[in-house]
């Protein structure tokens, strides 16, 4: 590839990093509350509430079943009225946090009921409040499993952010569409596949360290 090329390759890798990192800490901020008021209002919780529980499962069932591209172009109206425009990097992180939000909240709503029930149990018996049972039993207990998700989350993010790139996004699959697809430059499609296993494969392995490390604690 021509040294413009691999300019625009070496921007492309930081705009689909830049999606995939603000997006991923918007979809841990927001999504680990929404698993955690899951797991706490279901039948047996710390704080049951059926109506809270459904409707709150509805919302997130309801943006989990739509498929990304087509959310994308549902809330260019919502993106272009918080970001001042639905085109580039920082109006697909909206889209971004939106999809990954309620896809991490289920993802931690399954590592959050895998807590052993006799010790929730166990710390209600001695009268620690509903906060104090999500903060020194809940999370501390599923941390392994809520960090692996959030590693899933971040690598269905990178393949998102390059979807995003359809509608001019930026990042690799602006890059691989204008050049590798309708210029017909293969080995710009290439290298952004190549660089696109390599991030993914970057992300996991990590995760999987600092998972393993965590175990190891456990």
């Amino acid at each position: 590839m021509s040294p413009v090329m691999i300019d625009l390759l070496i921007n492309a890798v930081w705009e689909t990093v830049l999606m995939t990192a603000v997006s991923g800490l918007f979809s841990l901020i927001a999504g680990l509350p929404l698993g955690l008021i899951l797991v706490m209002t279901s039948p047996g919780g710390i704080a049951q509430h059926r109506g809270i529980n459904r409707s709150l499962g509805l919302i997130v069932n309801s943006f989990r079943s739509l498929p990304f591209i087509i959310l994308l172009v549902a809330l260019i109206p919502f993106t272009r009225f918080l970001v001042g425009t639905s085109l580039g990097t920082w109006a697909a992180i909206v889209p971004l946090s939106i999809t990954a939000t309620p896809y991490f909240a289920r993802v931690a709503e399954v590592s959050l009921r895998d807590v052993d029930r006799g010790l929730i149990d166990a710390v209600r018996a001695m009268g620690a409040s509903k906060l104090r049972i999500v903060w020194d039993v809940l999370i501390p207990e599923a941390l392994p499993g809520l960090l692996s998700g959030f590693v899933v989350t971040l690598v269905a993010l990178v393949g998102a952010s390059a979807m995003a790139g359809a509608i001019g996004a930026g990042g690799l699959g602006d890059l691989a569409i204008r050049y590798g697809y309708q210029r017909f430059e293969t080995s710009v499609m290439m290298a952004v596949i190549v660089v696109l296993i390599v991030l993914v494969c970057g992300i996991q392995w990590c995760g999987d360290k600092i998972v393993q490390k965590i175990d190891r604690r456990h």
